[in-house]
C-alpha cells in the first residue's frame, strides 16, 4: 500500500498560511478515523478495531432492514424522497441562483445530465438511496483514463461499504509536537499549543477486497494490513455520508441506529406471546390416580398403564394430510397424570383452564409505535391507519408536516453525492477550476421530484387567509392602512417580491393581459370605459349668449312717442 491508486486534483491553493495555525486537529464529521502512523522500521497503520466495529454495525443495519415493519417504515421513507414518475427524472440541477454565463450553465446540466445516466438514477434511484439510507454511507469509484483525463469520467462503480475505509493519517513530518498534541500528551518542556503542526496529514481510502473472511473459529478476521489492501486516492472515491456520528467513538452512523433497541423489543415481546400463546391456548386435565398402598415401583408401573389406556394423541401429517394415533410422543401441551394416595378422595379428573386474554395486544402495538418514532416515520402511517386527508391544514397531523421536514434532511444529504461526482467531472474537463468550484459550489443546488401534499395543502389555506384579511382590510387603505402596509404585513410579501410583482403587473397591463385598474369600469357589462369619446355622438353643445356682442338680444323695446300712458 506504498502507492495510492487513482487522482488526485491538484488543491495546493487550499494550504493555510504558515501563521495561520491550531492546535485542533480536523474533525471527523465525515466519518474519517483519525490515526497516528509511526514505526521504528517505517510506518504502518492498524485499523483492525474500527474495521471491526463498523463491519458489525453495518450487517446488523442491513439484517434490521429485512424485519417486516423496519422495512415498511423504510419504503415510507423512500417513497416520499424518491418520486418515481414515468416522465419526470427524480432529481433535476438548480442553477438558477448560480452567477455564470448561459453556456457554462449549459455545460454543467450536461455533465449532470452524464452522470445520472452513467448512475442510471432514473432507473435505480430508489435502490441507490436506500442503500446509502441503510448503511449509513455509500461508495464509488471514479474510474478515469489516467492517460486522457481531460475526458473525464468513464464510469462509476459502487463499492461495498464493509470493504472500504476512509482514513485520515497524522504523519512525524510535522513534528513530535502534533504528535503528542492528538495523543493528548503535553509537549515536553513546551506549553505552547500553537507548536502543534498537523501539515503531515494524508487522506486516503483503504479497500479490503478479501479482508472478511471467516477463520477457523467461525468468527470473522478484520485486519488493515491484508496483502490485497489497496489505498485509493481521496479524489478517486465519491464519498457521502448520513451525517450522524458517534462522538464518543467517531463512527458513522446510520440512520436506523437508534431503532435498534427498539426492534429487540418488539422481537421479544412477540416470541414471548407466541410461546405464550402455544404453551396455554388448550385446556388441559388434570388427573389424580389412586394408587392405594401399592409400592412406589409398582404405583408408577399403574399411573403409566392408566395414562396409556386413556391417553389420545391425534397427529396431523402436512405432507400427506393424514391424521394418526401417536402415543410414543409426549408433548408439552399433554395432560398431568398425578398420582394419589390411599387416604385420598381416590380418583380425581380436574381441568387447568387455558390462557386468558390471549387477543390483548396492546403491548404489541406500544413497541410497533416505538419503533416507528424511532425511525422519524409517523405512527398513523402504520398498517395504513388513517387515509390520505386532501382538507384543511388544521385536520394534518404535526407528525406528517415534522416527516416532510425530515425527508428534506435526507434528500439534502444525499445530494452531496452529486457534487462530489459533478466537482470532478467539470475540473477534469477543464470546464471550471478548483477555485471556480468552491465559489459555485454553494449556488448549485438539486431539485427533487416532490409528492406530498401536505405542505401544498398548508401553504394555500395560508394564502386564501391573508387574502381575505387583505379583502376585509381593502376599505380601510388610504384611511388607516397604507398599501405598502397591507403588502407587507398581511400578505406577507418582502421587499424582493413587492418589486418583482410591480415590475410584472406593469408590464402585463402595457400587454393587455390585465386591465388598467385607473380606468373606470362599466357596473353593468364589467368592461372598461372609453375615455377617447369616440364613436359617441353626443349633439352639439348648449352655448350660452354673449351678452356683449349680441346687445340687441338684451336692448329694453323703446316706448312709443306720442303721449304718456
Amino acid at each position: 500500500m506504498a502507492q495510492l491508486f487513482g487522482f488526485s486534483i491538484d488543491d495546493s491553493y487550499k494550504k493555510p498560511s504558515p501563521s495561520v495555525v491550531s492546535p485542533v486537529p480536523k474533525n471527523n464529521e465525515d466519518g474519517a478515523d483519525y490515526y497516528l502512523a509511526s514505526g521504528f522500521y517505517g510506518q504502518y497503520l492498524d485499523v483492525e478495531g474500527v474495521f471491526k466495529t463498523e463491519y458489525d454495525l453495518i450487517r446488523r443495519y442491513r439484517e434490521m432492514a429485512l424485519h417486516p415493519e423496519v422495512d415498511s417504515a423504510i419504503e415510507d421513507i423512500l417513497c416520499e424522497a424518491i418520486v418515481a414518475d414515468q416522465n419526470d427524472s427524480p432529481i433535476q440541477i438548480d442553477l438558477e441562483n448560480l452567477n455564470v454565463g448561459p453556456n457554462i450553465k449549459d455545460l454543467i446540466r450536461g455533465e449532470f445530465q452524464y452522470i445520472k445516466e452513467m448512475l442510471d438514477f432514473d432507473k435505480k434511484a430508489h435502490e441507490i438511496f436506500r442503500n446509502w439510507y441503510v448503511d449509513g454511507r455509500i461508495y464509488y469509484h471514479k474510474v478515469i483514463d489516467l492517460e486522457k483525463p481531460e475526458e473525464g469520467i468513464k464510469e462509476l462503480r459502487y463499492i461495498d461499504a464493509l470493504k472500504i475505509k476512509y482514513v485520515r493519517e497524522q504523519k512525524k513530518k510535522g513534528g513530535a509536537n502534533a504528535i503528542q498534541y492528538v495523543q493528548g500528551n503535553k509537549p515536553g518542556g513546551n506549553d505552547n499549543p500553537l507548536d502543534a503542526d498537523f501539515e503531515g496529514l494524508s487522506e486516503y481510502f483503504i479497500y479490503t477486497p478479501h479482508s472478511y473472511q471467516k477463520n477457523q473459529y467461525g468468527s470473522v478476521a478484520v485486519t488493515g494490513q491484508q496483502k490485497d489492501a489497496v489505498k485509493f486516492a481521496k479524489d478517486a472515491v465519491a464519498y457521502c455520508t448520513s451525517g450522524l456520528v458517534d462522538r464518543n467513538k467517531g463512527t458513522t452512523l446510520s440512520y436506523l441506529h437508534k431503532a435498534i433497541k427498539s426492534l429487540n423489543q418488539l422481537r421479544m415481546i412477540e416470541d414471548s406471546l407466541v410461546i405464550y400463546r402455544l404453551s396455554r391456548a388448550p385446556e388441559r386435565r388434570i388427573f389424580y390416580i389412586d394408587v392405594g398402598n401399592l409400592p412406589k415401583i409398582k404405583a408408577e408401573q399403574y399411573l403409566r398403564d392408566v395414562m396409556m389406556r386413556y391417553r389420545n394423541k391425534l397427529v396431523y401429517d402436512a405432507n400427506t394430510g393424514e391424521i394418526r394415533d401417536d402415543k410414543k410422543y409426549m408433548a408439552m401441551l399433554e395432560d398431568f397424570w398425578l398420582p394419589r394416595r390411599e387416604g385420598g378422595r381416590g380418583t380425581e379428573i380436574s381441568t387447568l383452564p387455558g390462557g386468558q386474554n390471549l387477543g390483548e395486544i396492546t403491548d404489541i402495538e406500544y413497541f410497533k409505535k416505538k419503533l416507528y418514532r424511532s425511525l422519524n416515520v409517523p405512527p398513523s402511517r402504520m398498517d395504513g391507519e388513517g387515509g390520505f386527508n386532501l382538507g384543511r391544514s388544521s385536520e394534518i397531523l404535526r407528525d406528517e408536516l415534522k416527516f416532510t421536514k425530515f425527508v428534506g434532511r435526507l434528500r439534502k444529504r444525499f445530494s452531496n453525492m452529486f457534487n462530489d461526482m459533478l466537482k470532478t467531472q467539470l475540473i477534469l474537463k477543464n470546464i471550471i477550476t478548483p477555485e471556480d468550484w468552491d465559489r459555485m459550489s454553494e449556488h448549485i443546488q438539486y431539485d427533487f421530484l416532490y409528492d406530498n401534499h401536505f405542505s401544498e395543502l398548508k401553504d394555500a389555506e395560508l394564502m386564501n387567509e391573508r387574502l381575505a384579511l387583505a379583502q376585509v382590510a381593502e376599505p380601510y387603505v388610504g384611511k388607516y392602512y397604507s398599501q405598502d402596509y397591507v403588502r407587507r404585513k398581511i400578505l406577507r410579501q418582502t421587499d424582493e417580491e413587492i418589486i418583482e410583482q410591480d415590475r410584472l403587473i406593469e408590464k402585463e397591463i402595457a400587454d393587455g393581459t390585465i386591465p388598467d385598474p385607473s380606468i373606470p369600469v362599466d357596473p353593468e357589462t364589467g368592461q372598461p370605459l372609453d375615455q377617447s369619446g369616440a364613436g359617441m355622438d353626443l349633439g352639439a353643445p348648449v352655448m350660452e349668449p354673449d351678452l356683449e356682442k349680441d346687445s340687441s338680444a338684451t336692448k329694453a323695446p323703446e316706448m312709443p312717442q306720442g303721449g304718456e300712458i
